[in-house]
């Protein structure tokens, strides 16, 4: 698996953290984060340690909003951190429960999955989440001449599904499914973001399915340069199929401005969640959300998304249970 880590001293300085993020490299891993003690159970202050974060992609909003987190975790915790590039959703929790990593972005959907043991989980996972963070957005672009127009003609196309373990699979696997086709009638792709963007570019990929946030930093790229050789396809007629499959699926839509197109498009929207372990300290649970939802503004600053994340919202993890420090730390900072 290759990793990059990352982190910063100051707050100040994360925007430029974020940018040279991608030339860091090291191995992700949970790193002696300290236990409770007794007294500091009962406390929202960190025990002092490091905690690591796996996020997703390089260019992906997980990775930058993670390496954010990293910086405000160090520069208002007693915690050191660093952000590790991923796989995403999947892969992320895998290794969140082996102990490969102490805090972990996810797809709600994929997360619901874990908790209850279904999808790409045999049993059910010890996981809790911090909180509901940013929005991802199902976004299908497809080469125009490509003769694709809606899911169902993905058959015989070749499709970029998204990297493998990624909540970007499950959610491509889940509408391929729900428009009544096989696995093996399409060319699936398991590539990441990146090279989904190269593969429309070049000819190479008929189509590509993505789960982020807004803005994703490959298709502003793509709709730059490319616009007028690539569409987004409508998705909305497959929404009840997937409601069907997990309450989190939600109407949603694009921002005409987002990528510049001539107008909005409809999508179906997936939140986001932070998820921890059940073993995951109560203290520093309490520490590390409050940390995030008191400094959203210098976040927003890294990446738009956390414009999102507000303490009434970031309570909003249901089918996910809530650790109980971060249930507390949301409660205090909502006025509850």
């Amino acid at each position: 698996m290759r990793t990059h880590t990352w982190s910063s001293r100051t707050v100040a300085g994360m925007v430029g953290v974020a940018a040279s993020a991608l030339i860091l490299s090291g191995c992700g891993g949970r790193q002696d984060q300290a236990k409770d003690d007794g007294a500091a159970a009962d406390t929202c202050k960190a025990s002092a340690g490091q905690v690591t974060i796996a996020t997703g992609n390089s260019t992906g909003v997980y990775y930058v909003m993670g390496g954010g987190i990293a910086s405000v975790l160090e520069d208002k915790t007693e915690l050191r951190a660093s952000a590790a590039e991923t796989g995403a959703s999947v892969q992320n929790i895998e290794q969140l429960v082996a102990g490969d990593y102490d805090i972990a972005f996810s797809l709600a959907d994929t997360a619901a999955d874990a908790i209850e043991g279904k999808g790409s989980f045999g049993e059910a996972q010890p996981v809790q989440a911090l909180g509901r963070i940013h929005t991802n957005y199902t976004q299908v672009v497809a080469r125009k001449g490509a003769n694709i127009g809606s899911i169902e003609d993905f058959k015989g196309k070749t499709v970029s599904t998204g990297s493998p373990k990624s909540g970007t699979e499950v959610i491509a696997n889940r509408l391929i499914e729900a428009a009544g086709l096989k696995p093996d009638d399409i060319s699936a792709q398991r590539l990441d973001i990146d090279k989904s963007v190269n593969g429309l570019k070049d000819g190479s990929i008929d189509a590509i399915v993505w789960s982020g946030g807004l803005p994703t930093p490959a298709l502003t790229d793509l709709f730059t340069s490319d616009a007028d050789k690539v569409e987004f396809i409508d998705i909305m007629p497959l929404l009840p199929k997937l409601q069907e499959i997990s309450t989190v699926y939600e109407e949603d839509s694009i921002p005409a401005e987002t990528y510049k197109t001539d107008a909005e498009i409809p999508t179906i929207s997936v939140p986001n969640v932070l998820l921890v372990t059940e073993d995951f300290p109560e203290n520093n649970a309490c520490a590390v959300t409050k940390a995030i939802w008191e400094n959203t503004d210098a976040l927003a600053k890294v990446h738009p998304a956390a414009k999102e994340l507000t303490p009434e919202s970031g309570m909003e993890t249901d089918p996910i249970p809530m650790a109980p420090g971060a249930q507390k730390a949301l409660e205090e900072l909502a006025g509850g």
